[in-house]
């Protein structure tokens, strides 16, 4: 038996933020949203509540990764402060 018992890691590997993190997520979360009213339009479905739903979706979404990207930076910007890992 090991003593070191391999662990699930869920959080982001410790990697260097992409160079524009804000705007990357905020493309893919536009696309999501884009998604949304695309499959209610094609389906016959209310594609103004769609586009609604779509835009709450997308503003939560992008404010959510902001506050996650800040937090992540701001403890980056700590660790360095420190001296290191």
């Amino acid at each position: 038996m090991s003593r070191d018992p391999k662990r699930l890691q869920w959080g982001l590997p410790d990697s260097p933020p992409p160079k524009h993190p804000y705007r990357d997520s905020v493309i893919v979360y536009a696309a999501f949203a884009i998604v949304i009213v695309v499959i209610a339009w094609a389906t016959g479905g209310a594609v103004a509540k769609a586009a609604l739903i779509a835009f709450i979706f997308f503003a939560i979404a992008s404010a959510w990764n902001v506050y996650r990207w800040r937090s992540r930076l701001r403890e980056e910007a700590e660790r360095t402060r420190r001296g290191g890992a």
